[in-house]
């Protein structure tokens, strides 16, 4: 498949340093078999994208343990989103991404913005593991699906585009079903873009309502409305490091670097 072929060759080039994805779209789970994981391992570098990408970044993680980057594509993201952010944000993102992509320490405290809810109070530390919601669900449905045990303690991130606010609420029952939201400790979720029952201000059930009513009595701390996901500009959301989860406090702190040499936690196969 062309797309592999592409990606094979970026992940084998010594010169190549970090990958970033041109769009989303359809495709990854026709090529998910055909990656050179042992590429990876070799030589592991980060991958930025979302949508789509939210595949790569899950499966890549379960395989070889590398740290993916659900953040801004090429293409509507850093050459659309960006373009039209306010000043002060861009820069303060460029920032953020050139520490996340080169520092070997740990960041701190992601950049908040008051458009950052408390949908459910709490406190949580653990693995950042998620992606786009739909693409959780099918990367489970994989031979290549995380193990359950890998969400123990974890802070689930998910966010969400298209479709209806009744889908939602039917993809977090998968996870449900599944386990998933049995071991969890914390959840952090996007900026909702283009669901409809959702967009308008009178909307009902609200998103915070479909998620809490999937949670149920379970005591997870769950912060809402973070800048992650299809309307961009995107905060990087590392897959597979550590996080400090405050929804009270509104606070999402990176605990390790996102890079570092041969970054490689996870069995290769």
């Amino acid at each position: 498949m062309e797309i592999a072929e592409e990606l094979n060759a970026l992940l084998r080039d010594p010169e190549v340093r970090a990958i970033i994805a041109h769009d989303g779209g359809q495709t990854a789970l026709g090529y998910l078999d055909l990656i050179d994981v042992e590429a990876i391992a070799a030589d592991p570098k980060p991958i930025l994208g979302y949508s789509d990408i939210s595949l790569l970044h899950l499966v890549l993680y379960g395989r070889t343990g590398l740290v993916g980057f659900h953040a801004d594509l090429a293409t509507p993201g850093l050459g659309g989103a960006w373009q039209t952010a306010p000043a002060a944000r861009r820069v303060e993102l460029e920032k953020l991404y050139s520490a996340l992509l080169t520092s070997t320490e740990a960041i701190g405290a992601l950049p908040a913005t008051p458009s950052w809810e408390c949908w459910r109070p709490g406190r949580a530390e653990g693995r950042l593991i998620g992606g786009v919601l739909n693409r959780i669900m099918r990367a489970q449905a994989t031979r290549y699906a995380l193990p359950l045990e890998w969400f123990d303690g974890a802070v689930l991130f998910w966010e969400e585009m298209g479709g209806y606010a009744s889908w939602v609420w039917s993809d977090l029952q998968v996870l449900r079903h599944c386990g998933i939201l049995d071991r969890i400790a914390g959840m952090v979720v996007g900026v909702p873009y283009a669901i409809d029952g959702l967009g308008a201000p009178d909307a009902s059930p609200t998103l915070p309502e479909i998620v809490l009513d999937v949670l149920g009595d379970r005591d997870i701390p769950v912060l809402g409305n973070v800048e992650f996901g299809h309307a961009g500009p995107n905060l990087p959301m590392p897959v597979g490091i550590r996080v400090d989860l405050d929804a009270q406090q509104r606070t999402l702190s990176l605990l390790e670097p996102a890079v570092r040499p041969h970054a490689t936690t996870g069995p290769v196969g």
